[in-house]
């Protein structure tokens, strides 16, 4: 069976291993003799699956005990509402705009109240990452974008603030470490590092769910997944018995710290290519803030782009145009992409420099 170099943004690559036992064992999950997603949500082998699912993200990210894990539906962009309903409790919410999906959190947050950005990297179309940050006093609490899918930066260290700190690590969760004593709540959508699409993780710290708003919608209500171990409705049960494969897959690699050296590897090897191109390839972030999630950057003209994204798909490289809204090219190389996959691309990117350069 031959499979795609798969460099998609998201839904992305999957460890060849968690789809193979997935479908070993999707007809007949653990002798009996139903699917995973025909069995009831409240059963005791569903019950050990989801239990072993918290456990296996507490052990990996060392996750504390004062915090509490959650699986939310909605995907990341419910909880750019979530998070401001329940949390935009003060005068204002602060938010650093490093990119299109903190713009898009930030919209959120207007409907509950003022919002403004405590800093922002727009002034070079998102090359950066911030690093000087202003808030204003009666301040509910700092959101923050780990990683910048369509413009390939990402925080290398976080800031600290006196107040409550809120991170979206869609993007770029267990792919590195981090210290989640850091954050007040950290949210997920599992579809680029952890699972398929159709649950965010939310990780919160139990001292700050304490402090929501509680006049909201059931459904809008941190507390309800929080009181009800994610259970008050049905969840997403096939997306987390995924994720529950996928944090397997992770420990069995050597935990994070070795899926980080990986990563760090896969993201050496193209951003090489890009360097030592003399401009035939522009990368977009500042070197200081690369991201090892997304590399983006661009060629000579859009017209070329087109023929390297062309070019690229019938060699077998799936998703390695640039996002929509900016255009380019983008590798995205997250946890499951395998280091031969990154090679491939680089030996592709060299090729593919050497015919151009040589039939101007």
């Amino acid at each position: 069976m031959k499979r795609a170099y798969n460099f998609n943004a998201g839904p992305s690559a999957m460890p060849l291993e968690v789809l193979l036992e997935a479908q070993e064992e999707f007809l007949n999950y653990k002798n009996t003799g139903m699917s995973i997603i025909e069995m009831s949500h409240r059963s005791n082998e569903y019950a050990a699956m989801h239990a072993e699912t918290k456990q296996l993200l507490r052990e990996l990210m060392e996750i504390p005990e004062d915090y509490e894990i959650m699986f939310i539906q909605g995907g990341g962009s419910t909880q750019f509402l979530m998070t401001a309903a329940n949390f935009h409790t003060k005068k204002y919410a602060a938010y650093v705009n490093t990119g299109v999906w903190a713009k898009k959190a930030m919209v959120e947050g207007k409907f509950y109240g003022e919002v403004y950005e405590a800093a922002t990297s727009a002034d070079k179309n998102h090359s950066y990452i911030p690093q000087e940050f202003t808030l204003r006093p009666d301040t509910s609490y700092v959101h923050l974008t780990a990683n910048n899918t369509i413009y390939g930066t990402e925080y290398k260290d976080f800031p600290k603030f006196d107040v409550p700190v809120i991170c979206d690590m869609s993007s770029d969760i267990l792919s590195c470490k981090v210290n989640v004593k850091d954050f007040d709540l950290i949210y997920a959508g599992a579809q680029k590092n952890l699972g398929p699409a159709g649950v965010v993780i939310v990780i919160a710290k139990k001292s700050f769910l304490a402090t929501a708003r509680e006049e909201l919608p059931t459904m809008l209500k941190y507390s309800t997944f929080a009181n009800n171990d994610s259970l008050y409705n049905t969840p997403p049960v096939f997306a987390i018995y995924m994720v529950n494969k996928t944090l397997h897959w992770i420990k069995k690699q050597g935990g994070v710290n070795a899926i980080a050296k990986n990563n760090a590897a896969k993201a050496k090897l193209i951003y090489d290519v890009i360097d030592n191109s003399n401009g035939f390839y522009k990368g977009h972030a500042a070197p200081e803030a690369r991201s090892n999630m997304n590399i983006t950057f661009n060629l000579a003209t859009p017209e070329m782009e087109k023929d390297f994204v062309a070019k690229g798909k019938a060699a077998g490289f799936v998703g390695i145009g640039g996002h929509r809204l900016v255009g380019g090219c983008r590798a995205s190389a997250y946890n499951a992409v395998p280091l031969e996959a990154c090679k491939a691309l680089a030996e592709f990117m060299e090729e593919y420099m050497k015919e151009n350069k040589t039939s101007k």
